[in-house]
């Protein structure tokens, strides 16, 4: 059993502690050195991965230049915007005349996403969803009945950063038609996942590696058995068909690098798709 496993054999409120105790150290020492950022949350807090937060954030903010055409007018929705990395970003490029709008199913990186960056950036709005997921929380509420709650033709840019990874089909379904409904016409969906075909499928379902996906249920696989939202790959030619469902139309697809696919210099972990509103 390696790490990742044993870091999902525990409860979703045990995974934060966890993390809150290991990095407490390393927290302490900085905030002693004065090294603290104010627009970065404490190592303990952040629960959406790691790596260095500012810098992953300016690269979600390239992506969104090169592949989803982001003007710094634009009206923007983070789907899953955590902890607030794309959204720091994001207060270095579009203008007072933009809108902000982020919501997130951990309330604890709203929290601090308000106090932060909302108090700083009035433009920058912050909501709490309390879905069921249970990498994070159980609730009543369902991701696959979720409406969510803006008008519909309400946005130019769209995205959502390592959230289809964590959704199962019916979730993913109920978002593409979601989206579709509050994009504006010609507006454009940037969004990340664990994809597969047949020629990887083999490699990737091999349960020795770090991102193995060895549980098939059919159009998808899971990582864990016992989490299912933990990780998910899905089959590409199921995803094609969910969008042109909810009538959307794929743009671009950017392999990332976890399948050792990426074939683009301006590449991600995971892989890329891009969709728009016609």
């Amino acid at each position: 059993m390696n790490l990742r496993s044993v870091y999902y054999s525990i409860s979703p409120k045990s995974r934060f502690i966890v993390r809150k105790i290991y990095y407490y150290p390393i927290d302490v020492f900085e905030f002693i050195c004065g090294r603290k950022n104010k627009y970065v949350p404490n190592k303990g807090d952040i629960f959406i991965g790691s790596g260095d937060f500012l810098a992953q954030g300016k690269h979600h903010l390239e992506l969104l230049n090169k592949y989803a055409d982001l003007n710094e007018n634009h009206s923007v929705l983070d789907i899953g915007c955590g902890i607030g990395r794309a959204a720091v970003a994001l207060t270095q490029y579009l203008s007072k005349q933009a809108k902000y709008e982020g919501f997130d199913v951990v309330e604890k990186g709203i929290i601090w996403c308000k106090k932060h960056i909302t108090k700083d950036f009035p433009n920058f709005n912050f909501q709490y969803i309390p879905l069921n997921n249970d990498l994070y929380h159980f609730t009543d509420q369902k991701a696959e009945e979720f409406v969510f709650p803006y008008q519909s033709n309400s946005f130019d840019t769209i995205f959502l950063f390592s959230v289809f990874t964590h959704m199962q089909p019916l979730e993913v379904q109920n978002y593409f038609n979601e989206i579709q409904r509050v994009l504006k016409p010609n507006g454009k969906c940037l969004a990340t996942f664990f994809l597969y075909d047949n020629q990887i499928e083999d490699k990737i379902s091999n349960n020795n590696g770090t991102y193995s996906f060895a549980y098939d249920r059919g159009n998808y696989k899971l990582m864990n058995e016992k989490v299912p939202s933990a990780n998910i790959a899905f089959n590409e030619t199921y995803i094609n068909e969910m969008i042109e469902v909810s009538h959307l139309k794929l743009k671009e697809k950017i392999y990332g690098t976890w399948a050792n696919r990426a074939n683009n210099d301006l590449f991600d972990f995971q892989d890329i798709l891009v969709f728009e509103k016609e």
